[in-house]
């Protein structure tokens, strides 16, 4: 894949970044080194590879899934400005 001067100049604009034209040239190049470095990395083979959530092997810590004060629904709005019927008031936003 690669990237023409109109596909900079439309990212830009959907990006809502100001580029000037001299500028256009430079980010083409960018963006198509980018482009080249991603595909690169495609060929690599990862069949059987478990995917990581860090570099270091590490178990997740999980707690206990018990319900604690969980049937106290006048505490859980109590803090609230507005409520009705143990539910959150707020003002409408969609017509």
């Amino acid at each position: 894949m690669s990237v023409d001067i109109d596909t900079v100049r439309r990212i830009a604009r959907l990006a809502r970044i100001a580029v000037a034209e001299e500028e256009v040239e430079h980010l083409k190049s960018e963006l198509n080194a980018m482009l080249a470095f991603v595909e690169q990395l495609s060929e690599v083979d990862v069949a059987g590879v478990e995917p990581m959530t860090s570099v270091t092997p590490m178990k997740m810590k999980k707690r206990a899934d018990v319900v604690t004060e969980g049937d106290n629904a006048e505490a859980v709005v109590g803090n609230a400005p507005a409520s009705e019927d143990h539910l959150f008031l707020v003002p409408k936003v969609v017509e």
